[in-house]
């Protein structure tokens, strides 16, 4: 069994609303078929969040990388911290940033710079240690041009101009792009089980356990997450105020809606809150792709979406640089776009 190497971990609170959705609430995407665009925009107004199928990522690339992954994390610590200290990339355990969040996680940050990639892959195999490195750097390539199909059918769906103004983000070499490893251990004091993955004579009352990863929305432009056939994943439903679980789908992508996204998209998609509990018997691992721009990148309202009106834009500007650098010095659960409003989005 995989098991998390740790030190103690602290006790995280968590409070479950009772969820009142079913899961085909949602929304799936068939990147085959001609209203394809239609749907990521619709998705990405209501939830901020939706499910990718026939995506053209090869399974065997993700079934490699995913044990690939599992060799790592089963490797005893002192051989992970060979990975480096989080600082923010390379190896780290149960501390979730620098001010305070912890999880029931152990992770693997890589820094998808090309200059900086190299740094978080030591010798850790016996066998040859470039096979983990080759099968991210595979993995991430898929993921990106998959990302990047999606950001043009969101251009050509909001009809901006030309179809590359998003994906050039990620496509340019300096896109400030990161991979995510993550792996939650079985819990011992594991939430309560999502809704979605027990049977209906558990309950759902027990309110002061483990949480594997707190509630936040992800700063980038667009995430890309994938996870092995374990539950945990929640989003958070503003309509209703409600915490939806994410059936797994190990053969699917999740998108997730980043801050820059909609700051981009003048407050039209909203970046979804999000958030992993914990499981008693399983381990999950989850992969994600966050899609960034270059570190000198200009966030702001695209013109075509305000009419070419400052008056009408809801942030004031920044570069990528300046929120990174806000966002890290921030708790999970803050609102981090809220020092860039002008008014309330």
């Amino acid at each position: 069994m995989v098991t998390l190497s740790k030190p103690a971990i602290e006790q995280v609170s968590v409070i479950r609303t009772p969820n009142k959705m079913q899961p085909s609430v949602i929304p799936l995407i068939d990147l085959s078929k001609p209203d394809s665009k239609t749907q990521i925009v619709k998705a990405c107004e209501e939830f901020g969040f939706f499910k990718v199928i026939n995506h053209g990522v090869p399974m065997d690339l993700i079934s490699r990388l995913e044990r690939d992954a599992i060799k790592f994390f089963s490797l005893p610590l002192s051989d992970k911290l060979l990975a480096g200290p989080p600082n923010p990339f390379g190896y780290g355990n149960k501390k979730i940033g620098n001010n305070g969040d912890v999880g029931w996680v152990e992770y693997l940050l890589i820094n998808l710079t090309p200059q900086l990639y190299h740094d978080h892959f030591p010798s850790v195999f016996s066998d040859n240690p470039l096979d983990f490195r080759c099968a991210v750097r595979e993995y991430v390539k898929e993921v990106r041009r998959m990302a990047c199909e999606v950001l043009e059918l969101i251009a050509e769906g909001l009809r901006i101009q030309p179809k590359e103004a998003l994906s050039k983000l990620l496509k340019d070499d300096k896109s400030d792009s990161v991979f995510r490893l993550n792996h939650y251990p079985p819990c011992p004091t594991p939430t309560p089980t999502p809704l979605n993955c027990r049977n209906n004579n558990s309950n759902n009352n027990n309110n002061n356990n483990m949480i594997g990863f707190g509630e936040h929305t992800d700063p980038q432009i667009i995430s890309v997450l994938r996870s092995n056939n374990t539950c945990g994943l929640e989003i958070f439903l503003r309509n209703n105020s409600t915490w939806l679980s994410v059936p797994p789908d190990q053969d699917s992508f999740f998108f997730i809606v980043g801050d820059s996204l909609q700051v981009l998209t003048n407050g039209r998609f909203k970046s979804v809150r999000h958030r992993v509990i914990t499981n008693k018997f399983k381990s999950r691992i989850s992969m994600i792709y966050f899609g960034g721009p270059p570190m000198s990148e200009t966030i702001a309202p695209l013109p075509s979406l305000t009419g070419g009106d400052d008056d009408t834009s809801l942030y004031n500007e920044f570069t990528w640089f300046e929120y990174k650098n806000s966002a890290y010095q921030s708790r999970l659960a803050d609102n981090r776009l809220l020092r860039f409003q002008k008014i309330a989005a």
